[in-house]
């Protein structure tokens, strides 16, 4: 819950330009994900509610940061758009799924995880490097590539998954 309290922080401290308080927030919500996760699973102490509250926090956090980031012109408008699509398309796809068949269960695919460590990791370097002045260069492209080539792979691999197994023959049908 305190991840998704950040969100409406993170998204304010983004559109004021205060970019290190944002940088830090952000920073602070990455690592209390990561401890959080940790903890769950080594002290097998996950929940029904943390198995839905944990992916919602990560994309309302991700997707806030991206659009507040393109309206203040530090990303391109459209990956906020391209990781705003995605996150809409798996929610939206995995409610349709379960309407239809009752029998969504869902996994974490690796890709996904791949695309959420870089979706992370391009706020952060763009953000330290608003609040740093220094110049990323060629660098902040290729990190802008590889977070929508895993976006577009991410979305594209949860609708291979659905398809095979709508065609396998999903209960409910």
């Amino acid at each position: 819950m305190a991840r998704v309290a950040t969100v409406p922080v993170v998204v304010w401290l983004i559109l004021e330009g205060h970019l290190s308080w944002a940088f830090w927030v952000f920073g602070l919500a990455g690592v209390s994900d990561a401890l959080d996760g940790f903890i769950a699973k080594r002290f097998a102490m996950e929940t029904e509610l943390g198995r839905y509250l944990d992916p919602i926090a990560d994309k309302a956090l991700l997707s806030s940061t991206y659009v507040s980031m393109a309206v203040v012109g530090m990303l391109p408008s459209w990956l906020a758009i391209l990781v705003v699509f995605r996150d809409l398309f798996i929610v939206g796809g995995a409610m349709l799924y379960e309407t239809l068949t009752h029998s969504l269960t869902m996994r974490t695919l690796w890709v996904s995880k791949l695309n959420t460590v870089m979706q992370i990791l391009l706020v952060a370097v763009v953000l330290g490097q608003a609040m740093t002045d220094a110049s990323l260069g060629a660098l902040a492209d290729v990190m802008i590539f590889a977070a929508a080539a895993t976006t577009l792979v991410s979305g594209l691999a949860y609708a291979l998954v659905w398809g095979r197994q709508w065609s396998d023959g999903g209960a409910g049908r």
